[in-house]
C-alpha cells in the first residue's frame, strides 16, 4: 500500500458545463436537480443526428477566441477558454504565477478527444488540390497537446505542461501527476482540469457499441438505455497548503484492469484497488467518507460493477449519487467536472442526488440516493473509470487551518 502524502490545497476551481459558465451555475442545477441534458442538436446534416439526448455549452461555434491565442483556434480550446474565464479563475493563477514564477507553475490537462471536431470538419471542407483550409492546417493544434500547450499559452505559464489522455479518467489523473510534481520539487504549483468537446466520432462511435441512450441518462436505474454525452471544461489550482483556508486534495489512486479494450473488470478489481491507495495516500477509511461521487453513467455493466463496490465498501450513512444525468458524461473533462462537484459539496454541504433515475437497480445498496442531502461534508470521494478499465479514485477534504 502507498504511504500518505502530504495534502494540497485547491486554492480556486471553475466548470464551464451545459449548464453555463462557472461554478455557480453548475450549483444551481444541482441544488434544483436540475438536468442540462437535450435533444440531439449537434452537427450537419439534421437528418443524420442520432436520435439522443446531449449536454452541449452555448456560443462555442460562434465565438472565436481573441487574436493572441488565434492560432490555437478550435471548438475544444474555445471550450477551454471559456472555462478559463470563470470564476476569477485567471486572475488566482495569474497571483500564483507572481508569487512563484511563471516557470514554476505547471500545467496538466486532460483530454480525450481534444480538437477531433475541428480534425472532422476540416476533412469535409478539401480543396481541389486535397488540402484542409488553410486556417486548420496548423498539425499543432490536430495533436492531443494542443489543449495543454493553449492552456499554458493563454495563462502565460512556462512550467512542465502536460496532457493526460487516458479516456474518461483523463481530467482526474491530472490531480495524481501534479501532486507528485509538487511533492518532487519540481514545481510549486499546478494548474490542473481538462475540456473535451462533442464530435461526431464519439456520438457514433458510442451508438456503435449501443452504448447511447435515447432519452436522458439515468444512471443506476433499473431501467438504464446507455450514456449522454455532453461537453465542459474545469480547472483547479493546487498549491502547498501554508495555512490556506481550502478544500484540499487528501489522496488518488489509479489503477488500469487490462481486462478488456471496452470493458471493466466483472468484479471491478481495477476500481476497488484505486479506492484502496486513494484511501491509503490519505490516511482515512471508508467510514470516513461522507460523500461519494459515482462514475455512474448509465451503462448497464458500469454501473453495476460500481453499485455492487460501493455497497460492499462503506456504511449505509454515506451518500452517494451520479452528475451526469445533470451534466451528461463529458468523457475526458469528466473528472475535472467531478472534482469541482465533490469541492462544492465541501464548500456547501449539498450532496447531490441522482437526476433522471427513479427506480434503483438492486445491485445498489442503501449508499447510492436519488435526492440531494445537506449536512457537514468532511471528506469526499470522486470516482472516474475509464474506457477499457482506467481508473482514477480522488479524495478530498475541508480546509483547516495550519
Amino acid at each position: 500500500m502507498p504511504q500518505p502524502i502530504p495534502p494540497l490545497s485547491v486554492t480556486a476551481y471553475t466548470a464551464t458545463t451545459a449548464l453555463g459558465a462557472g461554478r455557480g451555475a453548475l450549483y444551481a442545477a444541482l441544488q434544483e436537480s436540475r438536468s442540462g441534458l437535450r435533444p440531439n442538436d449537434f452537427g450537419e446534416p439534421s437528418d443524420a443526428r442520432l436520435p439522443t439526448w446531449i449536454g452541449r455549452v452555448e456560443a462555442l461555434d460562434t465565438e472565436p477566441l481573441p487574436p493572441r491565442l488565434r492560432r490555437w483556434d478550435c471548438r475544444n480550446n474555445r471550450l477551454a477558454w471559456a472555462g478559463l474565464q470563470a470564476d476569477g479563475f485567471m486572475n488566482a493563477v495569474a497571483a500564483a504565477r507572481e508569487r512563484y514564477g511563471a516557470d514554476r507553475v505547471a500545467v496538466v490537462m486532460g483530454t480525450s478527444t481534444s480538437s477531433v471536431v475541428d480534425t472532422e470538419w476540416a476533412y469535409t471542407q478539401l480543396d481541389a488540390q486535397g488540402r484542409v483550409p488553410e486556417r486548420i492546417r496548423d498539425g499543432e493544434v490536430h495533436t492531443t497537446h494542443s489543449l495543454g500547450r493553449f492552456v499554458q499559452v493563454a495563462l502565460d505559464l512556462e512550467g512542465p505542461s502536460e496532457t493526460v489522455s487516458t479516456a474518461c479518467s483523463s481530467s482526474a489523473k491530472v490531480f495524481a501527476c501534479a501532486e507528485r510534481m509538487i511533492r518532487l520539487g519540481l514545481v510549486d504549483a499546478a494548474v490542473v482540469g481538462g475540456a473535451d468537446s462533442l464530435c461526431a466520432s464519439v456520438l457514433f462511435g458510442f451508438n456503435a457499441l449501443e452504448l447511447l441512450s435515447g432519452r436522458p441518462c439515468q444512471p443506476f436505474d433499473a431501467a438504464r438505455r446507455g450514456i449522454s454525452v455532453g461537453e465542459a471544461s474545469g480547472f483547479a489550482l493546487l498549491e502547498r497548503p501554508e495555512g490556506r483556508l481550502a478544500p484540499r486534495l487528501l489522496g488518488y489512486g489509479e489503477t488500469s484492469d487490462a481486462h478488456h479494450m471496452s470493458t471493466p473488470h466483472p468484479l471491478g478489481a481495477g476500481a476497488e484497488h484505486a479506492l484502496d491507495d486513494a484511501l491509503a495516500r490519505s490516511g482515512l477509511n471508508g467510514e470516513d467518507i461522507d460523500y461519494i461521487n459515482l462514475h455512474g453513467t448509465g451503462t448497464v455493466l458500469n454501473d453495476q460493477v460500481e453499485g455492487a463496490l460501493v455497497a460492499r465498501r462503506f456504511p449505509a450513512r454515506t451518500h452517494a449519487s451520479s452528475t451526469k444525468g445533470v451534466t451528461g458524461h463529458t468523457l475526458g473533462a469528466a473528472g475535472i467536472v467531478e472534482a469541482v462537484v465533490s469541492l462544492l459539496a465541501l464548500d456547501t454541504g449539498l450532496m447531490p442526488g441522482t437526476v433522471n433515475s427513479l427506480q434503483l437497480d438492486p445491485i445498489c445498496g442503501p449508499q447510492v440516493r436519488l435526492r440531494s442531502a445537506r449536512g457537514h461534508v468532511r471528506h469526499v470521494l470522486s470516482n472516474s473509470f475509464g474506457f477499457g478499465g482506467n481508473n482514477c479514485a480522488l479524495i478530498f477534504g475541508e480546509g483547516l487551518c495550519a
